[in-house]
């Protein structure tokens, strides 16, 4: 107690305005918390991004709304990182130097994930991904999080229904090699494909941004598969189920969580249309807070939400409950509000992010709209998948698989 007392005296002296002046070291601005947010508002995967930061907004917004954290509003600077891996990591250096947050939200997809992590690690900024799959991003080190499941859980979970529930026992897959996601993911459901009983008999690859996949496709058709695994995103599996389908291929389409968006079916036409995914939530799921989700997220965005703006949700929400156990400590919340240059602060705000960090790995029994969300050692959340299938409307649910 005697530390922390000492940091929050530091603290208090280094801003001339007092504690309600210190928002970036002016004594004219607010007191606020500020939070980073890094992801695809444009770009390849431009949903992805845009769904995660609505769900996002709504949460913020709602925790305002009560009060902030311990009185203290939250302010969340947001970067663009235009679908690019090199630009994620440019989004979240300007965060650190230019903001200095006390965490940051972010991104979606793993292999940008990836490539801005071990700044926020260096840094010692707690990160939560809402939904990077890739095991690889929480093994960069005990600072980063996530709160979507894992993609060895997810390919055994489409393993499992292609062979179990669709009887399917040849499958050729078609996978994104420049994505860590699509890779990963691809092997995993390979691997438990085969142990089941089941055979990979083809294996063909494409780049994110590709728009002919004919070749592959007629390779792969021509082994006679019962279903295409394609473990890519939304922007190239749309035109690669219209190309599967003009040349004849005419059994299922399989895939992940990349899938989900509402540009899915506007991109992949009748051709998607009746193929299926794994998918963090359902907007199926009678769960009577799951649906107030939905209708609130439809009253402000004009559509139902997917799995990427519920993740970016429960994301903002377990950051935010975990800043109010934090902030408990009064010395802990002037550390959080501290974005000050001042060295002499420095203590302070280092020991609230620690504080912080070890509040988010606690995390358990964390009633999501993703699920019930527990954190384990490796700040993974065991957690539920559930398999969609694609319709006209957008999706329905199929089943639910237990980790």
């Amino acid at each position: 107690m005697r530390l922390a007392t000492h940091f929050l005296a530091a603290f208090l002296a280094a801003c001339s305005g007092g504690l309600a002046a210190c928002g970036g070291g002016g004594a004219d601005e607010p007191k606020e918390i500020v939070v980073g947010e890094y992801g695809s508002l444009t770009g390849t995967a431009a949903t992805f991004g845009i769904s995660t930061d609505n769900g996002i907004k709504m949460a913020t917004e709602e925790q305002n709304a009560k009060g902030g954290i311990a009185g203290v509003p939250i302010r969340v600077v947001v970067e663009d990182d235009q679908s690019k891996a090199e630009e994620a990591a440019t989004a979240v250096n300007k965060l650190l130097s230019r903001d200095r947050p006390v965490a940051i939200l972010g991104e979606v997809s793993s292999s940008r994930t990836l490539a801005a992590a071990p700044l926020a690690q260096a840094a010692g900024v707690p990160m939560i991904s809402p939904s990077s799959t890739s095991p690889k991003v929480t093994q960069v080190g005990d600072y980063i999080f996530r709160t979507c499941f894992i993609d060895p859980f997810q390919g055994t979970a489409i393993a499992k229904f292609a062979y179990t529930s669709k009887g399917v026992r040849k499958v050729a897959i078609l996978k994104d090699v420049k994505n860590d996601y699509s890779v990963g993911l691809a092997q995993f459901f390979s691997e438990t494909f085969t142990q089941m009983g089941g055979t990979v008999i083809g294996e063909e690859a494409y780049s994110e941004a590709d728009v002919d996949f004919k070749a592959q496709l007629t390779s792969m058709i021509a082994l006679q598969p019962e279903a295409l695994f394609v473990p890519g995103y939304y922007t190239e599996v749309g035109l690669i189920a219209r190309q599967a389908r003009e040349l004849g291929f005419t059994g299922l389409l399989l895939g992940g969580d990349g899938w989900d968006s509402s540009k899915l079916v506007e991109i992949g036409g009748e051709a998607i249309i009746g193929n299926y995914f794994t998918n963090h939530y359902s907007v199926d799921d009678p769960n009577p807070e799951v649906q107030a989700f939905i209708a609130k997220y439809q009253a402000k965005y004009g559509e139902k939400p997917d799995g990427l703006a519920a993740l970016g949700y429960d994301s903002a929400r377990i950051l935010y409950q975990s800043m109010e156990a934090v902030a408990a400590d009064p010395a802990m919340l002037a550390g959080l509000a501290d974005r000050s240059s001042v060295p002499a602060t420095k203590g302070a705000r280092d020991a609230a992010r620690k504080a912080l960090r070890d509040q988010i790995a606690k995390t358990s029994g964390f009633k999501g709209v993703t699920g019930t969300i527990t954190m384990d050692a490796d700040r993974n959340p065991t957690k539920p998948a559930v398999v969609v299938e694609v319709t006209a409307d957008g999706t329905r649910f199929v089943e639910a698989i237990a980790p």
